[in-house]
């Protein structure tokens, strides 16, 4: 009898503890990530501190990251498009999904977003955690709905277990999904190339070109290309060639502001040299190709930038300069980050 009862007071112990005593249990066993700020880079974004990577987080995430059930036939992951080895692009012109179906704009690389104050070419998406969304009902990538990528994942066990991990029960909701997507993605920091090296003081040092590619660097690209982040995150018309897709009018679609007309955020040049072809819908197969068009001269626009206005519409370089800032442009590679 005494028994029975010690096995009745335990279960009506068990039970009297609240949902959230079982959740902090969780959390204290699923501890956040470390996060280290590389040297200069800009503050982290707003979003980040709300949703700190923790370690069943992230793996949840880029479990998720890899998930092609959230596609409507099966075949499309977010790493279809964001491959690892090329700094999470996808070396194609524009992005192709589900049937081979062919988006409007070239997928852009995903590294040092948690530094981002604006996500995708247009600035259309402030947090992370609300862009997974994005390709998943989009019908040139996945044309699912989250709902129905739910409904495929919802009995497996791996996903139970995990989900318990990071939130302390099985439940699976699209906040979670986006959270842990965006966890994952917060951790793709790329601060590890040649050129951060040779700034920490670690034994590398600058080629003769290399060094004069960053002095014209400086001089000719950094009033755009700025920070650490190699990028400033401002939008521009820059008189590239344009994109004659009916939807495309750059950051003044979110906007609806005329000066904003096919103004693209700024992209970071860190991994520049595995994620070919560049501009916002792979207008330009190399790097050399982008130089030559600054140098030829640039489409004239109303909005375009004042830098370019002032400059006859152009960057004048010789060959031989251009060539110094592509051997700039590659120290900003990681090797590490995108497994090489």
């Amino acid at each position: 009898m005494k028994k029975v009862i010690l096995i009745l007071t335990v279960i009506v112990i068990a039970l009297s503890c609240s949902r959230d005593d079982i959740v902090e249990s969780t959390q204290e066993d699923n501890p956040t990530v470390t996060f280290s700020i590389p040297a200069d880079f800009p503050s982290l974004n707003n979003a980040f501190n709300s949703n700190k990577p923790t370690k069943f987080g992230v793996e949840l995430g880029e479990k998720l990251f890899h998930e092609k059930r959230f596609s409507g036939n099966n075949t499309i992951s977010c790493a279809s498009c964001h491959n690892p080895s090329l700094a999470f692009s996808d070396g194609k012109m524009q992005a192709v999904g589900i049937d081979d179906r062919i988006g409007f704009r070239n997928t852009p690389p995903l590294q040092n977003l948690a530094f981002m104050k604006f996500y995708n070419w247009d600035g259309n998406i402030l947090e992370l955690e609300k862009q997974p969304l994005v390709p998943i009902i989009t019908h040139e990538e996945m044309n699912s709905s989250i709902l129905e990528g739910i409904g495929k994942i919802n009995g497996d066990f791996d996903y139970k277990v995990l989900f318990k991990k990071t939130f302390g029960d099985e439940n699976i909701t699209p906040e979670r999904i986006y959270k842990s997507i965006a966890q994952y993605e917060y951790t793709l920091i790329s601060a590890d190339s040649k050129y951060d090296k040779v700034k920490r003081g670690e034994g590398e040092q600058f080629t003769i070109e290399e060094e004069r590619g960053y002095q014209l660097f400086k001089l000719k690209c950094e009033s755009c290309h700025a920070t650490e982040l190699f990028t400033d995150q401002s939008f521009r018309n820059v008189g590239f060639p344009l994109n004659k897709h009916p939807d495309e009018a750059g950051r003044a679609r979110i906007t609806g502001i005329e000066t904003d007309y096919m103004a693209f955020r700024v992209p970071s040049l860190r991994n520049a040299e595995y994620t070919a072809p560049y501009g916002s819908f792979g207008q330009f197969p190399t790097l050399k190709s982008v130089l030559d068009y600054f140098d030829k001269g640039v489409l004239d626009a109303a909005n375009l930038d004042p830098i370019l206005k002032e400059n006859g519409k152009r960057i004048p370089m010789t060959e031989e300069e251009k060539e110094a800032i592509i051997a700039f442009i590659k120290t900003l590679s990681d090797p590490k980050f995108v497994g090489k």
